[in-house]
């Protein structure tokens, strides 16, 4: 299934959690003098327009980004990422995961990132081909499965599918298994949903079960309109980088800000 178009989400609120926390790592990771590898497995464009029509559409961007960025310090890595996409582009403009980390990484430091959807992947590879990309139109879960353990040896690889595909709840942990035992030493990052028909709990035990020093961060907040399941997002992180538990209880305290717990 590749009906799915992030155009109409780009910058929620869920999008705010990960993108925080996926900076920050990053921003962790680059302090060292070494190089990386970042994998991304669903990659989606790079770059969206919050000013199009499936941004305005939606409202979802006015109720996330919008509301949100002003609670972030100016030299935060997320808050300079928007920054830097925005000097680039435009100041409606805002950057998909892959473009986020492209904005924190270093000449040294790789990318591996997989793309289905034609369209998506086509706008991609034009977008990430200053940064040297590795974009491939390809299954993530192959790829990652495929590329770990990568070299460089250091990295991180981020798991953030569109959930279409249901089984997707099923195959997760079995994938993430895979490729801790190749990659023990790299940062495997999912994000997922929370949906009011609790999808998302049987493939969270399951990780948890085989994983139980995992972090786990979760955000709770309204439907953005009548009829809309996603009340939630959460990140499950293996080998987190130290002090990210500080960050994550940051997001916190900037949701409840909003009302939101």
């Amino acid at each position: 299934m590749l009906s799915y178009q992030h155009s109409y989400h780009a910058g929620n609120l869920a999008d705010v959690q990960k993108h925080t926390l996926l900076a920050w790592t990053l921003d962790y990771l680059t302090q060292k003098d070494k190089p990386l590898t970042y994998i991304e497995t669903h990659a989606g464009r790079g770059l969206y327009d919050l000013a199009g029509l499936e941004a305005e559409k939606t409202g979802e961007a006015a109720q996330g980004i919008a509301r949100l960025e002003a609670g972030f310090a100016a030299d935060h890595p997320y808050r300079r990422s928007l920054a830097g996409v925005r000097a680039m582009h435009d100041a409606r403009a805002y950057p998909g995961s892959p473009l986020l980390a492209a904005m924190g990484l270093r000449e040294s430091d790789v990318m591996h990132l997989a793309e289905l959807h034609p369209q998506e992947h086509a706008a991609l590879a034009a977008l990430l081909a200053p940064w040297g990309a590795h974009v491939q139109k390809r299954d993530g879960f192959e790829m990652a499965l495929a590329i770990t353990p990568p070299t460089p040896r250091r990295g991180m690889l981020l798991i953030d599918p569109s959930y279409e595909v249901k089984a997707d709840y099923q195959t997760i942990p079995k994938v993430i298994g895979q490729v801790a035992r190749k990659w023990n030493v790299g940062i495997i990052a999912l994000w997922y949903p929370i949906l009011t028909d609790g999808l998302h709990e049987g493939m969270l035990r399951a990780l948890m079960a085989a994983h139980p020093e995992a972090l786990r961060h979760e955000l709770r907040f309204p439907p953005v309109r009548d009829g809309h399941r996603m009340v939630g997002s959460g990140i499950w992180m293996l080998n987190p980088p130290f002090g990210i538990e500080a960050e994550c209880a940051r997001l916190d305290a900037l949701f409840k800000g909003l009302g939101h717990a």
